[in-house]
């Protein structure tokens, strides 16, 4: 089953298996199926066409995948562009939301360890 050019899993269950698509999680998922009265249970590969019609038609009235990543960069770069506190924060490669910098930014600063040693060099051997 393909929705908006994204292959749903055929092993797995639909509610997971949804969660594929960029912007629809599990609660959304769940919420969809339900809608449509479609058991979550159900393997994407056992859905009548019927059903898989009535989902395809559902998920594509959603805002997901390239529409979702433009508008979340488009708000990004307004905060950018008026300079508010969260787009300095985004300028500048730092945590947005208030978390704390000393420790546990390696998300979004990226794997940096940047740690001194006990501040005395060695001595060279001459």
């Amino acid at each position: 089953m393909r929705v908006l050019g994204i292959t749903i899993p055929n092993e797995k269950s639909l509610d997971i298996g949804l969660t594929s698509i960029y912007g629809i999680g599990l609660s959304t998922a769940r919420r969809i199926l339900k809608e449509n009265k479609v058991a979550p249970s159900t393997k994407a590969k056992d859905l009548p066409l019927e059903d898989e019609n009535n989902l395809r038609k559902t998920i594509e009235a959603m805002n997901l995948e390239g529409n979702l990543k433009r508008e979340i960069s488009a708000n990004i770069k307004r905060l950018k562009d008026i300079k508010s506190y969260r787009g300095t924060r985004h300028m500048k490669r730092l945590p947005v939301n208030g978390q704390r910098t000393k420790t546990n930014s390696r998300t979004i600063r990226g794997n940096v360890r940047n740690t001194m040693a006990s501040g005395r060099r060695k001595e060279s051997k001459t």
